[in-house]
């Protein structure tokens, strides 16, 4: 869960406490902070500037030389290639020695010999997109003086054109002659089209005086590339793209991070399932003004309603399986207006990780946020009949998503539906049939409890976990669905975004009774074996929102995780805090135990490497910088970003390394060197990745790494090792892709091994100028496999199976097809194809040459087919082989040789 602390002020003002000291409080509090992010960190020096003077460069014909009002004494030049700025815009500038997001450095220069002491930015360049601000999406006109024709010798557009001449049907050339704002929407425009001056508004901003345009004499506007049916590279300045022109309240000098919103500072908490209630700012909030004993300042939403209509007559709501649904609240907005959200809307959903839509999409998203309920909006006019029905889906039903995937539901899953189809699936996506669009003007806002255990069921089956999904899985609380869309209609009416519709529609299938626990403070400092005052212990109670009369609390309905004293006991122990209470001794005995699962896998994979002749080796886990260069690590690689040890014995050993490769490597290189011929190591070694919350520790996962050279190693050889492990362990269903983007391997002899979408590891040949840095003339082989990676693809305890009663029948194709098709397509294509009788099947032969037509290669397979339950005939066989064929076929184009 991420949370924007200009959205926590809202709610709770903690005062000037740092990123660092705020993460520690909350994680010694309970509530575990993994990052913190300052949105504006990357940026430095970059400030709003005014225009005030541009004219064309003398040595370009796309560049503009800037005179820039940065607040200072003296406006600063800056020369630019961007053609959507006029005199006056106020633009974000990085000036020379200022930093923009990514690392890139910004200094002064000289552009085609003219000086340039900074740049104007875009809103990329800020890492912005248009979503974060609507008016600056750039509309381009055409600009004839800008004209590159295609083919020289057939220009569509002469090189002497002028004014007043027809360029074809209603679209004459003009003169730009006059140009002014209109506001952040356009320009007032006036063109000369051949001794007439016509006036007009145009959206377009890449026009400026003297520009020779496309004026469309019955429409009124300039043209665009679209309306002159051209291409880009016609009209290389016509692009959607440019300078972010300001239309915030700031002046020049001003720092530019609290005008885009980058002022903020994220924090990112990491939510045990047990509280739900902190999956939202009110609920961290609460956690907040508890740690640092502020007051909590809510707010209950007002609606004022008044529109027309009645909600009971246009919306009827039925829960007939009320038992996966305990609460259903919806509330209607009539004369909806979708336009973007306001700003300050935008940067809280920007930086609590949510994407802004359109006002009406991101209510739902920001109420989710803030309340931590999901809700949906569905657009009324394609709620047939009036009506929702919360059911279960039917047999076969069908449903296309707002993701535009169609999803086939079963009975055990649970829909939103109108009079005749499904326009939902409750808990998890909306339906496509009922998505918010532009022209939507009646909107029904859903505000719902649905059950946990059938939301998460439903997702996992569909493998459509979404963010709503993974709120109510968890369970939410009940009584949180009307302050939700009360919410939701409040922020409606505040955007100016529609007229709410009095009434709310509440549909109660179940009712919570509130739990209570007797108060006993002295048998909960026993528990804790500390002595927390009662006093402290009341005033914690009542800043999280227990009610408390005498000696009985009444938990509130969010936190549904509390039900015996000994809870009651872990909310006064973690406020008084964990470290204040003393160390002490466990009174009871050691037990001897034996290897934990752990453990196990360490030594299973062990024993398989010495099993294969591999010998085990341990290295330091402390390294020089220099072994990266040796490896041929990029220079921005993040594997470079290693913990420096403070007191190192030397260069050699002054850093954590980040990879076990070059420790590998030394090792080969050494035996190489003492003329041993052959080597078969491996090691099952920990690396280094500091932590991000300003600790200081590390995190160690371990790679299993195989190294080897001479007695026959290539490749293939490694490959088989590495899948011999994998066997070893249990692991089913990997897979290997090439991969030649790795600069200490093999571009044409490495490959990456997966299962599913985790990747296990890298393996295949040192590249040969990486092998040249540790002075070695022959192959050297490695393997990285990510340990963690394998332990969460091990498989279970294996079950064994009889032999097989039934002899097998065996059939060998060879099949041509395109020289580059993996054959590892070719297996997983067979084994799709074949119809359950395909036992095994095994590579014996790739051809290419004489007979197999160029840029094609044979290969041959030898396939097993046996039944458990009979001897199978050669029909039965050859239908089997049959289907394999023609999948191969349609899929791979590969056919039978």
């Amino acid at each position: 869960m991420k949370l924007s602390r200009k959205w926590l002020q809202e709610f709770v003002d903690v005062g000037p406490v740092s990123d660092r000291d705020f993460a520690e409080a909350m994680t010694i509090s309970g509530s575990k902070v993994e990052v913190t992010e300052d949105l504006g960190a990357e940026i430095k020096n970059v400030v709003v500037g005014r225009i005030d003077k541009m004219e064309r460069h003398p040595d370009s014909d796309h560049m503009w030389v800037c005179q820039i009002d940065i607040g200072q004494d003296e406006p600063v030049q800056i020369v630019t290639g961007a053609w959507n700025i006029h005199e006056g815009d106020l633009v974000p500038v990085a000036k020379d020695n200022s930093w923009l997001p990514g690392g890139k450095h910004i200094t002064r220069g000289n552009l085609r010999g003219v000086k340039s002491k900074g740049m104007l930015c875009s809103l990329k360049e800020l890492n912005l997109d248009e979503r974060d601000f609507p008016y600056a999406v750039i509309t381009a006109a055409a600009l004839l003086n800008d004209y590159k024709p295609i083919d020289p010798a057939k220009p569509s557009i002469p090189a002497d054109i002028q004014p007043g001449h027809k360029i074809f049907g209603p679209v004459v050339c003009g003169r730009v002659v006059s140009l002014s704002s209109a506001g952040e929407n356009g320009w007032s425009c006036g063109v000369d089209i051949g001794g007439s001056l016509q006036s007009f508004f145009t959206p377009c901003c890449n026009v400026h005086e003297g520009d020779l345009v496309a004026y469309n004499t019955k429409a009124h506007t300039l043209c665009t590339l679209a309306d002159l049916r051209a291409e880009q590279k016609e009209f290389p300045h016509c692009i959607p793209d440019g300078i972010f022109v300001l239309h915030e309240d700031c002046k020049p000098g001003d720092d530019i991070r609290p005008v885009i919103g980058a002022d903020d500072h994220v924090v990112e908490f990491e939510i045990t399932p047990n509280r739900p209630d902190c999956l939202s700012v009110i609920g961290l909030a609460r956690e907040a003004a508890a740690t640092f004993d502020k007051p909590l300042k809510l707010h209950d939403p007002e609606v004022k309603g008044g529109a027309d209509g009645s909600l009971p007559e246009l919306l009827d709501v039925e829960t007939p399986d009320g038992d996966l649904c305990p609460r259903y609240t919806a509330r209607m907005v009539r004369n909806v207006k979708i336009a973007p959200s306001p700003k300050w809307m935008r940067e809280r959903l920007r930086a609590n990780g949510v994407r802004p839509i359109n006002n009406i999409v991101d209510i739902t998203n920001y109420v989710m946020l803030e309340y931590g309920q999901p809700m949906h909006a569905f657009d009324y006019r394609y709620v047939q009949g009036g009506k929702i029905v919360v059911r279960r889906a039917k047999a076969g039903e069908k449903l296309t998503t707002l993701d535009n995937n169609l999803r086939e539901l079963t009975p055990d899953m649970l829909v939103i539906a109108d009079d005749t189809r499904a326009v939902g699936l409750a808990g998890v996506m909306g339906g496509l049939n009922s998505e918010i669009v532009e022209d939507t003007a009646d909107v029904v806002f859903e505000s719902a409890n649905f059950d946990g255990a059938c939301i998460r069921k439903t997702a996992l089956a569909l493998g459509m976990r979404t963010e709503a999904s993974a709120k109510f899985e968890k369970g939410l609380d009940i009584l949180n669905t009307l302050p939700a869309v009360n919410r939701a209609c409040e922020l409606v009416e505040l955007l100016g975004a529609g007229e709410v519709v009095d009434g709310v529609i509440d549909i109660l299938n179940y009712v919570p009774n509130p739990v209570t626990v007797k108060f006993e403070p002295e048998k909960m400092n026993r528990f804790l074996g500390v002595d927390i005052p009662e006093e402290d212990m009341r005033k914690t109670l009542a800043a999280l929102g227990f009610g408390l009369e005498g000696d009985v609390i009444t938990v509130p309905s969010w936190r549904s995780d509390v039900e015996h004293w000994s809870d009651i006991a872990e909310e006064a122990a973690r406020f008084y805090g964990y470290n204040n209470i003393p160390n002490t001794l466990s009174a009871g005995l050691n037990e001897r135990r034996g290897w934990n699962p752990v453990q196990q896998a360490e030594n299973a994979a062990g024993a398989l490497c010495r099993g294969m002749g591999y010998s085990e080796i341990i290295t330091y886990s402390f390294i020089s910088p220099a072994y990266y260069d040796k490896i041929n690590l990029p220079a921005d690689s993040p594997l470079r970003d290693s913990m420096k040890i403070l007191n190192p014995l030397g260069e050699d050993t002054s850093i954590m390394r980040t990879t076990t490769l070059p420790s590998m490597l030394e090792i080969l290189a050494r035996n190489c060197h003492y003329r041993n011929k052959s080597a078969r190591l491996y090691e099952l070694g920990r690396t280094y990745f500091a932590k991000n919350d300003g600790s200081g520790m590390a995190d160690e996962p371990k790679v299993l790494s195989l190294g080897a050279y001479g007695g026959g190693m290539d490749f293939f050889g490694m490959k088989g090792a590495v899948e011999a492990v994998l066997e070893g362990l249990r692991i089913d269903g990997f897979r290997f892709e090439a991969e030649a983007g790795n600069p200490s391997y093999h571009p044409g002899r490495c490959a990456r091994v997966y299962r599913g979408g985790f990747l296990l590891g890298t393996l295949g040949q040192i590249h040969p100028a990486v092998a040249e840095n540790y002075d070695v003339d022959c192959e050297l082989y490695a393997a990285e496999l990510d340990f963690n990676a394998l332990l969460q693809s091990m498989g279970g305890t294996p079950v064994y199976e009889p032999l097989p009663r039934f002899p097998a029948v065996t059939r060998d194709i060879a099949l041509v097809c395109d020289k580059c098709l993996p054959v590892g397509k070719l297996e997983e294509c067979i084994c799709r194809g074949a119809k359950g009788l395909l036992k095994a099947v095994n590579l014996f032969d790739v051809y290419t040459g004489k007979g197999v037509p160029e840029g094609k290669k044979s290969v041959a397979f030898n396939l097993e087919l046996r039944a458990d339950d009979r001897s199978l005939t050669s029909q039965e066989a050859d239908e089997d082989v049959k289907g394999i064929l023609d999948l191969l076929a349609k899929e791979l184009d590969s056919v039978l040789r």
